[in-house]
């Protein structure tokens, strides 16, 4: 098979598009003949080298994957040889395209437990675009915040996959959203994608302008995987019982902070961190019904993977960059 190859851990110029052996499933796994594979930061991060987290090169990077079973182990017993799927990128071995071999690449496997069945109205573009990123953005809405309907969520940095995942989450139960972005042409893109209210973080403070959308009353939901001095102005905009939900730190991990917000409104400050099978299904079923547009910036062929990782790098990107094999 043909696969975008990490040489070693480095620049761009380090990823490879060559021939790689095909993968060998045990009786438990399940081939996929990819047919459309997402970028995340996180496949960056993995081809640059982060720190503590060396990875044994050549590899193959890319969790987000959506194809056709090509083939099965012999005790499989959920899936036969042309059905459409898509993985979970997490599981037995640990996370796809970081601790085993991942999906930028024609061919890749996993075991049965991480294959799940992928309806005929979701493109293989579409599915690869939803585990990691909406994934999380599900496992943040339902599972930590528990937003109800009617409450007012702010969403930093809402550019990203993760961010237009909680606005189209929020839309779909009946939240209202506040989502923050430097750039005008992507706070257009939010405002098109049903966000309603936005705030240029280029010209304007979000905390007060968000005290003040709010009657001034706070935030009763902040999803800020920014971090750094993004931290205390969220915690200054937020409601009594307001939900401060992270599951990142792009700007800084280790920021100021001020108690008195956290005691004074009683916050609770949650952590997110992967997804479940069900919000994914729960994702996949939203997107065939069409209550749900998974958000894609661009396509690529695999053979352009280093453009297309550059793209993503230069953060000059509106949702999901995906490559086709």
């Amino acid at each position: 098979m043909r696969a975008a190859v990490i040489e070693e851990q480095g620049a761009v110029e380090n990823l490879v598009y060559r021939d790689w052996p095909d993968p060998e499933i045990a009786p438990d796994e399940v081939l996929m003949r990819v047919k459309a594979c997402a970028l995340n930061y996180l496949d960056l991060e993995v081809r640059r080298g982060m720190p503590g987290f060396p990875i044994e090169t050549p590899f193959i990077s890319g969790g987000d994957m959506a194809g056709v079973v090509e083939a099965v182990g012999a005790d499989v017993t959920r899936f036969m040889p042309g059905e459409r799927i898509v993985f979970n990128p997490f599981g037995r071995d640990g996370m796809m395209g970081e601790d085993c071999q991942g999906g930028l690449a024609e061919l890749a496997k996993a075991p049965e437990s991480q294959v799940i069945a992928l309806p005929d109205a979701v493109s293989f573009e579409q599915a690869a675009a939803l585990p990691v990123g909406y994934g999380t953005a599900h496992r943040i809405m339902f599972d930590r915040a528990h937003v109800k309907a009617g409450e007012l969520v702010l969403i930093l940095g809402a550019a990203g996959g993760v961010g237009t995942g909680c606005l189209q989450i929020a839309k779909a139960i009946g939240a209202k959203t506040i989502c923050t972005s430097s750039s005008k042409d992507n706070l257009e893109k939010l405002t098109a994608l049903g966000a309603d209210h936005v705030i240029n973080t280029a010209e304007q403070d979000f905390s007060r302008e968000a005290w003040a959308i709010s009657g001034k009353q706070g935030i009763n939901v902040c999803v800020n995987y920014i971090g750094g001095e993004t931290w205390v102005p969220a915690l200054r905009a937020m409601a009594q019982d307001g939900r401060v939900v992270t599951c990142g730190a792009s700007a800084g991990f280790d920021p100021q902070t001020d108690i008195r917000y956290i005691w004074t409104r009683e916050l609770r400050i949650l952590g997110a961190n992967g997804w479940t099978d069900e919000g994914i299904v729960w994702l996949l079923n939203k997107v065939a019904a069409g209550d749900i547009e998974p958000v894609i910036d661009s396509v690529f062929p695999l053979s352009e993977i280093q453009a297309a990782e550059t793209k993503l790098e230069s953060r000059d990107v509106f949702g999901k960059v995906v490559l086709n094999p």
